[in-house]
């Protein structure tokens, strides 16, 4: 080999130790945002930047930071909706009339005509209904819990076009169809609802719940530390113990999956 040949080598070698001859991994997948609000309120952005805000409870919610109550600094796309409880509708109407958001529901007559949102801006739903969002399919699955004073409780599975999927539970108690939600759509994500007996799934039903029948990457506690009589974060740290899918997360905080 002649002393240009043995160069070039010792060039490419020298790239390669430095990480520039280095190209993007194939099909590396990019990021899920997902900020929690407090409560049962969370915002999810896509991979392709889809805006979703899930059960908007944020002006009247004591764990919303200050800044985060203002409804202008949201723009989602879409608001859900899981049931009728104050607690979880919340502001929901009037981000969806501010925004020009869809919202999405089951039928809440009362509210709606209290509310006056524009028929265009409503998306009515039941359980087993899949609605497409930009890069986003919701599916629309069950919950057991009540909601007044009308329509009735669900959860959603946000499937994105990379095949991973977040289930948002809603309220709900530890059901058996839980098993077919997982077999359906695998959720990586579960956002579990966790609490006092008034808030639903007592923190050892709701890891029942996920042990059970689940096989998450990831598992975010909601619906505690908000309203009197909610669990605490030292509550639920007993109850999960040390396992390292649990992500506690901080009102106001994004983390990225």
């Amino acid at each position: 080999m002649d002393a240009k040949k043995i160069a070039f080598a010792l060039l490419i070698v020298a790239l390669a130790a430095t990480g520039l001859t280095q190209t993007p991994e194939p099909g590396k997948k990019k990021e899920i945002k997902i900020t929690w609000l407090g409560h049962s309120a969370f915002e999810i952005v896509s991979p392709s930047g889809t805006d979703i805000i899930i059960d908007p409870f944020l002006t009247k919610n004591p764990a919303t930071p200050t800044e985060l109550k203002d409804l202008a600094h949201y723009h989602p796309a879409y608001v859900l909706v899981t049931h009728s409880h104050g607690d979880h509708l919340g502001d929901a109407i009037e981000l969806a009339k501010m925004s020009k958001a869809k919202l999405v529901c089951v039928a809440m007559l009362e509210a709606f005509k209290k509310g006056e949102l524009p028929r265009e801006l409503f998306e009515g739903v039941n359980v087993g209904d899949v609605v497409k969002a930009g890069d986003v399919k919701i599916h629309v699955v069950p919950a057991m819990h009540s909601s007044e004073p009308s329509g009735r409780p669900v959860g959603y599975v946000l499937e994105f076009a990379d095949g991973r999927s977040v289930y948002h539970e809603g309220d709900t108690w530890i059901f058996g169809d839980m098993a077919l939600i997982q077999e359906f759509y695998h959720p990586n994500i579960i956002l579990m609802p966790v609490g006092a007996v008034a808030d639903g799934q007592m923190p050892q039903m709701a890891w029942l719940a996920v042990t059970r029948y689940f096989k998450p990457e990831v598992v975010i506690p909601m619906h505690y530390g908000a309203l009197p009589g909610s669990s605490t974060e030292e509550d639920l740290r007993k109850v999960f113990g040390k396992d390292p899918r649990v992500v506690f997360m901080k009102p106001g905080e994004t983390k990225s999956f």
